[in-house]
This record gives C-alpha cells, structure tokens and sequence, in this order.
C-alpha cells in the first residue's frame, strides 16, 4: 500500500499556503506513484496492487440524476455538516459521489489525514485504516473551472494520471487555487470541485484543528479517529 499524500519531511502545514512550494512539489511528484508531498500541496488518493488496475479507463456515467444540487447529510463522530453537490458543473462526479453515498461506503471510514489551513481528506479507509473496495475512476471535471475555494468538495487523483479519482474526497480549508484546473497536462488539470458545505462548516474547522501524528503508513493522521458515521442524501 502506497501513502496517501506526502513525501516530504513530516510537518503540519502552514495556515497559508506557499504557492511557489507547491509548484515545485508538483512537480517533483511526477516522478513517484500514489504520493503527494508531506506539506500538503497534492491531494492524493492512496492505491493498492488491488485497485491500481482501475486507473487505466474512467468510467463515463451517461445519465446523471435529474436533481442538479442535491444535498448530502454527514454526520461525523466531531458533529454534523451538510454538502449541496454541483450536479451541473460536474454531472458524472457527482453521480459517481452519490452512488458511494447510496451504497453506504463512506459509513464507517474516517478522515485519515487533516493538515489544518489545507484541506481535510477522507473517503478510503475504515477506522483499522482498511481500505475501502472502490468502482472504476471517474473522469476528471476540473476543466469546469471551479474553484477551489474554502468550504468546497473535491476529489482526490494521483498526480500522474488525470482521471483517476474513486472515492476519496477532500474539503478546501481555504482558497487554494494551486489545485485549480490550469492546462491538460497531469501536473496542470487540478482537482474538480463539485459541491461545497452548506452547513455546518466550524465541525470541518473542528476536525482539521484536532491533534494529530504520524503513524507507519500516513502523516497528519488524526490522533482521536474521526469516523464518518453516516452519510445519507437529503430528498
């Protein structure tokens, strides 16, 4: 099993982000596979032997939901918060999030790596940081050119492959236009934004604040787990 986000000296982000650092990060990280940088510049989802396979053909979803913005329920073991999703900014991304939703995946799995001032990640693994099976990748929506500003969604990719995001998410703590869709080059496309929290955004400001530690396989892992206890949409 690969890490999932950085390779460089363990340390908590700064509360601003160092844009000219990120840059140069980014592009170092073209040289590794499934790994983004310990200060928290590439958010990247983690791959294993098992699901690495899955990267090579995004799935094309062809008939999203009718309702555009739907509303997603989380309640978390640090409180609650509400996401209203872009379904027309982003059709198959949010159809692939809700599919996970409806399945019940997220149930049970934790936010694995908070870097306060960045973003918070979730979405894979369970409390005993086992991973989640996931569907085939989604294609990447960057190129909607939504921003990733504070209190939006996003997805998780590997820095090298454009289309590969399954289920792991992330939530923007603040602007963080480094992760924005720049070109169509890998280390260019971004990250796509489908949604942002309606409610509830001081829990996700809760959770990013909390203690955290470095463990053998991930940094930045909260010391008290918290657990996505359930996710459900809202009708």
């Amino acid at each position: 099993m690969l890490a999932i986000l950085f390779n460089r000296p363990n340390r908590c982000l700064p509360a601003r982000f160092n844009v000219q650092l990120a840059t140069l990060a980014i592009s170092s990280l073209l040289t590794s596979l499934g790994c983004g940088t310990h200060d928290g510049s590439t958010p990247t989802a983690s791959i294993s032997a098992e699901s690495s396979g899955h990267t090579a053909q995004a799935q094309s979803l062809e008939k999203p939901r009718v309702n555009t913005q739907p509303k997603v329920e989380v309640r978390t073991s640090a409180g609650q918060f509400t996401l209203q999703l872009d379904g027309k900014a982003a059709p198959l991304t949010v159809q692939n999030f809700l599919s996970y939703v409806d399945a019940g995946h997220y149930n049970g799995t934790i936010f694995h790596q908070v870097f306060d001032g960045f973003i918070v990640l979730g979405g894979g693994f369970d409390s005993e940081f086992i991973e989640r099976a996931t569907q085939p990748p989604v294609r990447n929506e960057a190129h909607n050119r939504v921003k990733n500003r504070r209190g939006t969604i996003a997805m998780t990719r590997q820095p090298n492959s454009i289309d590969s995001a399954t289920s792991q998410f992330f939530i923007n703590l603040a602007d963080n236009s480094s992760l924005d869709f720049a070109g169509f080059e890998p280390d260019q496309y971004g990250y796509c934004v489908f949604g942002e929290v309606v409610s509830g955004m001081d829990v996700v400001d809760r959770i990013a604040k909390g203690d955290v530690h470095k463990t053998e396989r991930f940094d930045n892992v909260p010391t008290q787990p918290i657990v996505i206890e359930a996710m459900r949409s809202l009708k």
